[in-house]
């Protein structure tokens, strides 16, 4: 009995980190660029960024359920599931960037400029090293966060630690709920100081 319950606890850490790295990876893909882009364009930052808060205040479970209806992208089980993880950690990401994209002083910028290097060599060799701890910090606090709401991820079928959670939920049984509570903590804290020491390491001075 033990043996099936250790099994599947570890079935179910790796699906809860399936889905926190695929929603975080996701979301990096798009709001990265996104921020890089809204920092040289005001018109469009309000709108991005607006959108982004608005997301962020629909309630978890509230969003699963918005999204199950919605052709292509709903229904029950993993996708939905991811597509709600990548919405919620598109903020994060996307204040970050943004954030390190505007502390960046002018006057580099121009000196860059007039050594005559091209846009794409401004943003990767001068830009992005220098917004890269504000950028990474986003990305440390959207992947911290989408360990925790991944685990109402189980309401809707795509597994994960919430399993245990819910399950002990409907059978007020407190030890399944630590049985999942625990375990997801756990990976919260080891991504954030594994993040940590990427931060540290990749901008140091």
């Amino acid at each position: 009995m033990r043996s099936d319950i250790a099994q599947q606890l570890a079935e179910l850490i790796v699906q809860h980190v399936v889905l926190v790295l695929i929603s975080v990876s996701i979301a990096v893909a798009l709001a990265m660029p996104a921020g890089i882009w809204i920092a040289h364009r005001n018109r469009a930052r309000p709108w991005l960024t607006g959108f982004a808060n608005i997301v962020q205040t629909i309630p978890s479970l509230a969003l699963f359920g918005f999204l199950i209806p919605v052709p292509l992208i709903g229904g029950i089980g993993a996708r939905t599931a991811v597509v709600a993880l990548v919405l919620y950690a598109l903020l994060p990401v996307l204040r970050g960037t943004l954030a390190g994209m505007l502390s960046i002083d002018p006057a580099v910028r121009e000196s860059a400029v007039a050594m005559g290097m091209d846009k794409w060599q401004l943003l990767r060799l001068v830009e992005l090293p220098l917004a890269a701890r504000s950028i990474l910090a986003g990305i440390r606090i959207a992947t911290v966060s989408t360990v925790g709401t991944a685990t109402i991820a189980a309401a809707i079928g795509a597994g994960g630690l919430g399993v245990f959670i819910f399950q002990g939920i409907a059978s007020v049984d407190t030890t399944q709920i630590l049985a999942g509570a625990i375990p997801a903590a756990v990976l919260a804290l080891m991504a954030d100081g594994l993040l940590g020491l990427v931060e540290r390491r990749f901008t140091a001075d």
